[in-house]
């Protein structure tokens, strides 16, 4: 059995450890004396052998000294290192693409259209926002603050979701059917124009999802918390297609900070929307 001493000015003490089986034992006291025994069991002979060497290192360190080597246990096997997990890859979007001039002319024209028509029926706005959004997926994912011509009319598209209703509304879930086919920042400074705005002027999934502090994952569960199915914004299995994809990416990123996507969703106030309770629910499921 190895045995370890202190000598220092009134300090007389050893120390001896050993290993039996899966039980780490140590004796020690002040020189002279028998001393006292404590033991430590452990799941594995294994871990026994790794509390055996921490231990002899921090006496070391403590500034005693070997006096008797005895037989040593030998060292646990080192463990192969796990391989890393996968990365996560964020699908894209919108498809890349390099807009010609006749594209952002004709998606100018669809946003201003629609911009036009916001004080006429629902089902109206409905088609013309369905036919905007399919304009500007064909640039590519686009900022439309890199072009002139889209730069206003998306713009002011923007302010219509928090605007005075007498001057016409876009729908939340409009715009952000809009703002899904293009780049993250026009999201960045829609959120920032609504945050401005009166309280209740945009429904509670918008603010919330806001506190995922990630602009894209914000933006993306924002989208899905403003679908109406009752309205047809798309078909359960597709939106149920699309969370798939996205809550293992929200996991991850909640789950970096602290936070586990249980809190997330409990955090939560629907304000008695219905429709975003139900969205919730689907969320934590």
């Amino acid at each position: 059995m190895r045995r370890f001493e202190f000598v220092d000015g009134n300090s007389s003490k050893f120390w001896m450890p050993e290993v039996q089986g899966a039980t780490f034992i140590v004796t020690y006291g002040r020189i002279g004396t028998a001393g006292q025994r404590k033991e430590k069991a452990f799941p594995d002979e294994e871990a026994a052998l790794r509390e055996y060497n921490k231990k002899v290192a921090e006496k070391v360190r403590e500034g005693y000294a070997e006096v008797s080597t005895g037989d040593a246990p030998p060292a646990p096997p080192p463990k192969a290192a796990a391989p890393p997990p996968p990365a996560l890859v964020l699908p894209r979007r919108v498809v890349a693409a390099t807009p010609g001039p006749e594209a952002v002319t004709a998606a100018a024209s669809a946003l201003s259209l629609l911009q036009s028509k916001l004080k006429g029926p629902s089902w109206k706005v409905t088609r013309l926002s369905r036919k905007a959004r399919h304009a500007l997926r064909a640039l590519g994912g686009v900022d439309p603050a890199a072009h002139p011509a889209l730069a206003a009319p998306f713009t002011a598209l923007m302010a219509h979701v928090v605007g005075p209703k007498a001057e016409g509304r876009l729908p939340v879930r409009h715009a952000l059917g809009l703002l899904s086919q293009v780049d993250v920042a026009a999201f960045q400074r829609a959120a920032e124009m609504w945050k401005a705005a009166p309280a209740g002027s945009v429904p509670a999934g918008v603010a919330a999802a806001r506190t995922l502090n990630d602009p894209e994952l914000a933006l993306r569960v924002t989208a899905l918390l403003s679908e109406r199915p009752d309205l047809r914004d798309g078909s359960e299995d597709a939106w149920t297609k699309r969370w798939t994809v996205l809550k293992p990416h929200v996991e991850a990123h909640l789950s970096g900070v602290g936070q586990s996507l249980a809190a997330f969703v409990g955090g939560v106030d629907a304000g008695g929307d219905a429709h975003l309770s139900k969205r919730l629910a689907r969320l934590g499921a």
